[in-house]
């Protein structure tokens, strides 16, 4: 089969791989849709290198059709479309058992530790099946849909670390298409305003469409000021990162109100280091987050939100490539031109 094997750092080439061998307890997939993350450009690049392989397929954000089962799975049946939440807990560690399986110790991920998606075919293990991270997709969803329900569930983790309440004044850093799903999200959560921060005016007007109450080229405004003149100089709420540069984390922190919730949601480079200001978190009583990964319960809820219409995740798409084009595509995921990009099996 077809695939795009990772050989290095900065070597991605489609080639011809063996088929995957299915297992007793496995499925094979044909991946109709696997979408490009931003954490993929880290892989590729070699800033992220924790679970990566060489060589290997990566790819973890997809949807397919099975096409073949191992003959002791009797949930799944040939022709069924399914969504799998790539993230394999081993349920059994101290993480695992006080419901953070997000950070389990002993966590496997397909695109990792497993062939990703891709690829024109992928083999869904044994253990993925078993935990429960293979999900039938709801009738009517789009296979492009349903690969986009692992980032939003990821960020449904990172807003549940700093409890979006209706009325909130809420601030997004960077409207690539994680902070557009937090401006999603945010939303159905009921904040009242929704501030981002964003340079590029392609995404300014993504951010609007998705519903963002203000945005702001930080360039040209101060964002500090368009904050506290937008909460009668009290701050906002809720502060999200979500672009992967340590320099932000610090004024990030002067936009939170006292007692206010920054999550620093963006992956960080190995070794990415930041100066902070501690009297801001000190005095000011700030709570500030991570988030990791995300949970088999938010992959759920991702897909019934994407399936009952309250997220409108398809609109975030704005170009598709062949899995042939694929370092056109990872090029153009580079340079900001795209919002999300699905690449597809012919």
């Amino acid at each position: 089969m077809k695939a795009a094997v990772l050989y290095a750092p900065n070597e991605l080439k489609v080639a011809e791989i063996k088929y995957p061998q299915v297992g007793k307890g496995d499925v094979v997939i044909k991946v109709k849709a696997a979408a490009i993350c931003g954490t993929d450009g880290r892989i590729i690049s070699g800033k992220k290198t924790k679970g990566v392989r060489y060589p290997s397929v990566i790819g973890h954000e997809f949807s397919g059709e099975i096409v073949e089962v191992g003959e002791n799975v009797t949930d799944l049946k040939v022709g069924d479309a399914i969504a799998v939440d790539p993230v394999v807990p081993c349920r059994s560690c101290i993480y695992c058992r006080i419901g953070k399986e997000n950070v389990c110790l002993n966590r496997q991920a397909i695109g990792y530790e497993f062939d990703g998606a891709f690829a024109e075919y992928v083999r869904i293990p044994e253990a993925a099946l078993s935990s429960g991270n293979v999900f039938k997709t709801p009738q009517g969803m789009s296979f492009e849909a349903a690969a986009l329900a692992e980032p939003l569930a990821c960020c449904i983790n990172g807003q549940k670390n700093v409890g979006i309440e209706l009325g909130d004044t809420v601030v997004i850093i960077g409207a690539g298409p994680i902070g557009l799903m937090h401006v999603l999200l945010a939303r159905f959560s009921g904040a009242t305003n929704i501030i981002v921060s964003e340079l590029n005016e392609q995404r300014q007007q993504a951010a609007l469409n998705c519903g963002a109450t203000r945005v702001v080229n930080s360039q040209q405004e101060n964002l500090l000021e368009v904050v506290k003149g937008l909460t009668e100089g009290v701050g906002a709420d809720v502060v999200i990162i979500a672009i992967g540069i340590p320099a932000l984390v610090n004024p990030a922190l002067e936009l939170a109100r006292k007692g206010g919730r920054v999550n620093l949601f963006a992956g960080f480079s190995k070794d990415d280091m930041a100066q902070v200001d501690v009297n801001i978190i000190h005095y000011n009583e700030l709570i500030l987050t991570g988030a990791s990964a995300l949970s088999r319960e938010g992959y759920q809820q991702a897909l019934t939100l994407i399936s009952s219409g309250l997220i409108d995740i398809e609109k975030l798409v704005t170009h598709r490539f062949a899995l042939d084009d694929i370092n056109e595509a990872m090029v153009t995921a580079q340079k900001g031109d795209a919002i999300k990009i699905i690449i597809h099996n012919n």
